[in-house]
């Protein structure tokens, strides 16, 4: 992955691949197929929304930006008489809510994919072909896009235009008070309460993990397709998320501690959030120039 592409991954994408990562992890001990019926696809976890959201940068709002530094680079480039492809724009029904998967993957569409990402669609490839093409452009190319160290080149010059010398996105406060949410409402009460139910459902279907991040993390998972056990073990984790309400319970306690924090960190919050506006609106700008010539 090159620098600027680095750069452009999402801070909430990020924060709960290293969550995820970070839970326990007990192999299951299967008692032969789950007997749960396939879980008909769920819109709870698509639904999801938490109050920090509302100081978090999406996915689409990340290629806002991208997407108006690339006409502002193509520019520059092409002034140093180099050509430049602008990134294809993501549909937006491709891009995948902030929150899916973030209480584990049990509402993932388990029969098919189990614990694996559902495959990228169309649109998302085209972008990520594309960021693979600058990785193989020529040495003289990179660094007039990104100067020797990845953040100079026309890339510095397009973000100058853009805003000026404002202060870049700090999603700092973000990332830190999201993952304490997380954790924290892992650990009251009424979630350890849920999550013992999930267990107990899960024992009777032939699997013992902790709780259901556990479960989608395993190392056993870490193949190129989703093999027979994942799938059976996706499975039975929906259905016990399903009927035990885990997911429900657990938003609820992270909604309301989430409050507490934002309470608690209103001017580190305001800030932040002041500085992506900033720069959202800027690349808007950008964006609806160049789509009105």
């Amino acid at each position: 992955m090159s620098l600027s592409r680095a750069r452009a991954a999402t801070a909430l994408a990020l924060l709960l691949a290293t969550t995820a990562c970070t839970a326990l992890q007990t192999e299951p001990a299967p008692a032969g197929h789950s007997t749960a019926p396939p879980p008909s696809a769920s819109r709870q976890a698509g639904q999801l929304t938490l109050p920090l959201d509302a100081y978090a940068s999406t996915v689409a709002e990340t290629h806002v930006v991208e997407d108006a530094q690339d006409i502002l680079m193509r520019r520059c480039m092409n002034d140093l008489g180099m050509e430049w492809k602008t990134l294809p724009r993501v549909d937006a029904q491709d891009i995948e809510p902030p929150n899916l998967g973030r209480y584990g993957a049990g509402e993932a569409e388990a029969i098919r994919y189990g614990y694996h990402p559902r495959p990228d669609p169309p649109s998302v490839i085209r972008r990520n072909r594309a960021w693979d093409e600058r990785e193989a452009l020529p040495a003289e190319v990179q660094r007039a896009a990104y100067g020797p160290s990845g953040k100079g080149g026309c890339l510095k010059t397009a973000q100058r235009q853009l805003v000026g010398s404002a202060a870049p996105p700090d999603y700092h406060a973000f990332n830190q008070l999201t993952g304490t949410a997380l954790e924290t409402s892992r650990r009251t009460p009424e979630v350890r309460d849920a999550v013992r139910t999930w267990h107990v459902c899960m024992a009777k279907a032939g699997f013992d993990y902790p709780d259901p991040l556990a479960a989608a993390v395993s190392e056993r998972w870490r193949t190129a397709e989703p093999t027979p056990a994942e799938r059976t073990t996706a499975r039975a984790d929906a259905a016990c998320q399903r009927s035990t309400k885990v997911m429900t319970v657990w938003a609820a306690a992270e909604t309301r501690i989430q409050r507490r924090l934002i309470q608690q960190n209103t001017g580190r919050l305001h800030e932040a959030k002041a500085r992506k506006d900033r720069w959202l609106a800027a690349a808007r700008r950008v964006l609806n120039r160049d789509d009105g010539q």
